[in-house]
């Protein structure tokens, strides 16, 4: 079955199908069979986590398939779905495989992908109401409904974005507007927070960023206190203090509470980066691990992460909607002051982006289909993958355990394997293609990784990895 009818000799070929509009089903339907079929052949020539070879070897298969990547003549739908998703599905890093485990990159799920494929068709862009009358609704009843989940005031808000870069720069970008007339922001942050928080200054134009050391993996609230009082002395203004719920190294949470009394005593603001820890909030288990998180003036909070979400699902939260004022913009074309006053809602100042996809659907899609609950389930069940991999770790003889994990993540290594031994074998696994780890430096050694975000990893899919380890370490 083809997309396309063939045209009778000498009449131009016809225009190809659309996505949207009545005939969307009758276009799509046969085609989903064809990316279907090529994902699951491309995974199956990949076989494992990752494509064997290392990058020249990939690098050469694209090229094959991919051949003239502007013919003179098309090949035609189902073969360059064929012949494309294939390709990409052969050369990928699955997260869905228990042995991809390296980065904050999980896999997501199927009902939010399938989510994801109507916002595609349907193409709402998020900058203004008559391009995307219902999506901007799901919108916003989404973000507020977050939001409450993390602020007891009465009108908490968030903005979608790309992920936790995004967000970290826009709180940033909202302190400084906050402050523009009391002088410049100074920003402060632990060792331990994501390369985005200092960046971010940079690309405000603020002063550089200052670390605070983390030699124990988070920000003591004494370090913190030394820091601001020097900060007072040297540079006399607005300060912004941000702190991590979820490092990426370890996955370990800043004491927020004790954080946010030492800025208080200081008069400075609190950002909390929970781009990965943030959904802990959902499962009445682990949500003490955030405790004081609400007391931030501003959250980051990532659902591609512990909330499976396809790329990308970023929120940046605050307390108070009025905390998003400084992003109000105005361009005629989108919300005419006389179209706002008539009642059209004014999107263009919930993000820095103009055209944007509507990616609270497949959010709320998510939320939907599996309720408080269902979330809570998935989320308890990832943790428990890393507390019996932690357990698995420190019983074997070969291997030592660094930490218990807080969240996800497993920081481990060979126990008679030196750093640069430990380097080699993750990257002998990796272009092997076996198994996906990270690496991380804590205690002045260096660390493989383990961020364990797929809740069906099984004990066995565990034991398999510390077994190639094993293998690969002393071969």
């Amino acid at each position: 079955m083809t997309s396309r009818t063939t045209p009778p000799p000498g009449a131009p070929p016809p225009l190809p199908p659309l996505a949207g509009g009545s005939g969307a089903a009758a276009a799509l339907r046969p085609l989903l069979d064809t990316v279907l079929d090529a994902l699951t052949t491309g995974a199956a020539a990949r076989g494992g986590p990752l494509p064997a070879g290392g990058p020249e070897a990939v690098a050469a298969r694209v090229r094959a398939a991919l051949g003239d990547v502007l013919p003179a003549h098309g090949h035609g739908d189902h073969e360059a779905l064929r012949t494309l998703v294939h390709t990409l599905a052969e050369g990928a890093a699955d997260p869905a495989d228990p042995l991809c485990a390296a980065h904050l990159h999980g896999p997501p799920l199927a009902v939010a992908a399938a989510a994801d494929l109507a916002a595609s068709a349907l193409n709402p862009s998020l900058d203004s109401w008559d391009q995307a009358p219902a999506a901007s609704v799901v919108e916003a009843l989404l973000t507020r409904a977050l939001a409450a989940e993390l602020y007891d005031t009465p009108h908490p808000d968030a903005l979608v974005t790309t992920g936790g870069t995004e967000a970290n720069q826009l709180a940033l970008l909202l302190a400084r507007e906050h402050h523009r007339r009391a002088g410049p922001l100074t920003v402060l942050h632990g060792a331990n927070a994501h390369h985005s928080v200092p960046r971010a200054a940079w690309l405000l134009g603020l002063p550089p960023a200052t670390g605070i050391p983390t030699p124990t993996g988070t920000l003591h609230p004494a370090d913190l206190d030394a820091a601001l009082t020097r900060a007072r002395q040297e540079r006399p203004g607005p300060v912004l203090v941000t702190a991590t719920a979820g490092t990426t190294d370890a996955g370990l949470i800043d004491p927020l509470d004790a954080l946010a009394d030492v800025c208080a005593r200081h008069g400075a603001e609190l950002h909390v980066d929970a781009a990965y820890g943030g959904l802990l909030a959902l499962s009445p288990r682990h949500r003490h691990l955030l405790h004081g998180l609400g007391r931030a003036r501003s959250l980051t909070l990532d659902l591609h992460k512990l909330g499976w979400q396809p790329v990308a699902a970023g929120l940046l939260a605050v307390p108070d909607t009025a905390l998003l004022a400084p992003l109000a913009h105005q361009a005629d074309y989108l919300n005419a002051t006389d179209d706002t006053a008539a009642g059209l809602p004014d999107l263009l100042g919930r993000s820095l982006r103009t055209t944007r996809r509507p990616d609270a659907l497949k959010i709320a899609v998510t939320l939907r289909s599996l309720g408080r609950d269902g979330l809570a389930r998935l989320i308890d069940a990832t943790c428990a993958v890393a507390v019996e991999f932690a357990r698995l770790v420190e019983a074997h003889p070969g291997f030592v355990l660094h930490a218990p994990p807080t969240i996800s993540t497993v920081l481990f290594r060979p126990a008679d394997a030196d750093d640069a031994r430990l380097a080699a074998v993750r990257r002998t696994l990796l272009l092997d293609g076996r198994a996906v780890l990270g690496r991380a430096t804590a205690n002045g050694r260096l660390w493989l990784k383990a961020t364990l975000l797929n809740p069906r990893t099984t004990a066995g899919d565990l034991a398999t990895l510390l077994t190639l380890l094993e293998g690969s370490t002393h071969r």
